[in-house]
C-alpha cells in the first residue's frame, strides 16, 4: 500500500474559504473521504462549504464555479471503480485532466481526492474508514489548504 513517506501537514486555515465538491457514487467510500476532509478542514479553522455532484465527471465544472465564486481552494472527492468497459479510462482521464485545468486556469488549488480503483476493496483501504490503511480525503484537504497558504504568501 502506498502512503509511506507522506508528509505530515498541519496548516492554519483561518481566513480561508474551502469548498468540498464530492461525487455521489460509491457512498460508503465517499462518506469516508468526506469525513477525513471535514476533519482536517475543521481542525484548520477554515470556512467550509460542501457541494454534492452526481459523479466524478461533474467535479471539474463545479470546482471551477466554486473557485470563481470566491473559494480559496477546493477539495474534489470522487470514486471511480474499473468495470468491464472503457468507461473507467474515459471518466478517470476527463475528471483528472479537468481538475488540473481548473487549478491552472483559476490559479487556485484543487485538492485531488479522486480515487481511481480496480475494485471496491482498494477504495475501502484508502477511505479513512475504521480499518483503512490511508485517508485520502484528509490528504486531499491537507494538500489544498497547504497550497492555498503558499499561494497567499507568494501573492501577499
Amino acid at each position: 500500500m502506498s502512503g509511506e513517506g507522506s508528509p505530515e501537514i498541519a496548516v492554519d486555515g483561518r481566513g480561508l474559504k474551502v469548498t468540498i465538491v464530492a461525487g455521489q457514487w460509491h457512498e460508503v467510500i465517499t462518506d469516508g473521504l468526506l469525513a477525513g476532509a471535514r476533519r482536517v478542514l475543521a481542525e484548520s479553522g477554515a470556512s467550509v462549504t460542501e457541494v454534492r455532484v452526481p459523479g466524478s465527471f461533474e467535479l471539474p465544472v463545479v470546482a471551477k464555479a466554486a473557485l470563481e465564486s470566491g473559494a480559496d481552494a477546493v477539495v474534489a472527492l470522487g470514486v471511480i471503480i474499473r468495470g468491464g468497459t472503457p468507461h473507467f479510462e474515459y471518466v478517470s482521464a476527463a475528471a483528472t485532466d479537468g481538475l488540473t485545468r481548473v487549478a491552472l486556469d483559476t490559479g487556485k488549488p484543487v485538492g485531488f481526492g479522486l480515487l481511481t480503483l480496480d475494485d471496491e476493496q482498494q477504495g475501502l483501504d484508502r477511505a479513512g474508514l475504521p480499518g483503512s490503511k490511508e485517508d485520502k480525503g484528509a490528504e486531499a484537504a491537507s494538500a489544498a489548504l497547504a497550497t492555498a497558504v503558499v499561494l497567499r504568501d507568494l501573492r501577499g
